[in-house]
């Protein structure tokens, strides 16, 4: 009697490849992408202006003092690490735009809610906020020097005055997006006022305000330079005005590329927060 071959176990079989997804979908709308692909292309993203900077910088055509080649604000930055104090000056920027920021969402967040939640403090604020918010920074510059002074909090005063009115709005507006259904859910099982704040309005809204806190923290950063021109004598700020005034453009890119990174590693900072604070927004499927 003759006995076929042993078939061979499952596990000994090949494994199928797995299927590659076409280049088409990464143009399909708001479809996700792998890691790999995420990352090759932030990293596309961020090398092509660099290479693009470094070859108009070597064709020679332009001035050094008006475009220096990566390599110069390199070492230009390596030098003000070394001997310029960078570490310091970017200690005490980012003490400058934090405390600024800090303030600002201590006071914003509760009244954006407000706001937010009521019709008649709504009425009653949302047009003045709305009328501030449309003038610059800067123009204040001389007022906060009469009314606070030349020192440290001028400098944090300017940061909040430019980011307060426009997060107040912002939070106002998130409040404004929790469901309706949530709230009448809420009233009909007998909620009070004040749970359905506590309760309801304020926990829906998280995810939003930790979205609106990460943009206008990016705000804040960007009044830096302006609030560095109160009388400052340290801050990347003020060494990016200094340098401007010498023609050191290889010191002004520096400030500026330092001031990016340092924002760039906030907002991941923030995402990263986000996606702890509220996992079940990045599940799939």
């Amino acid at each position: 009697m003759s006995s076929s071959p042993p078939s061979l176990p499952a596990a000994a079989a090949p494994l199928a490849p797995l299927p590659r997804r076409p280049l088409s979908a990464l143009w399909t709308v708001r479809a996700p992408i792998g890691r790999r692909s995420f990352w090759l292309l932030a990293l596309l993203g961020l090398t092509t202006p660099l290479l693009a900077w470094a070859a108009l910088a070597a064709w020679g055509g332009l001035d050094p003092t008006f475009l220096p080649s990566p390599a110069a604000v390199l070492a230009k930055t390596w030098a003000w690490l070394t001997e310029g104090g960078l570490i310091d000056d970017m200690a005490i920027s980012t003490y400058r735009v934090v405390a600024g920021f800090v303030l600002s969402a201590v006071i914003a967040l509760p009244l954006g809610l407000f706001i937010g939640s009521f019709r008649a403090v709504q009425a009653l604020l949302e047009p003045l906020t709305d009328f501030v918010r449309y003038m610059p920074a800067v123009a204040f510059i001389p007022l906060v020097m009469l009314w606070v002074g030349i020192d440290e909090s001028s400098k944090i005063a300017i940061i909040f005055i430019g980011t307060f009115f426009q997060m107040v709005l912002m939070v106002a507006e998130d409040v404004r997006r929790v469901p309706a259904a949530q709230v009448e859910a809420a009233q009909t099982m007998g909620a009070n006022r004040r749970e359905l704040i506590e309760k309801v309005i304020f926990p829906s809204a998280k995810p939003a305000l930790l979205d609106t806190l990460r943009v206008t923290m990016g705000w804040a950063w960007t009044y830096l330079v302006v609030a560095e021109l109160v009388a400052a004598n340290s801050g990347l700020g003020f060494a990016i005005l200094r340098a401007q005034r010498f023609l050191q453009t290889d010191t002004i890119f520096a400030g500026i590329i330092v001031i990016g990174l340092i924002g760039l590693l906030t907002d991941q900072a923030f995402r990263w927060l986000h996606r702890r604070a509220f996992p079940w927004l990045y599940l799939k499927g």
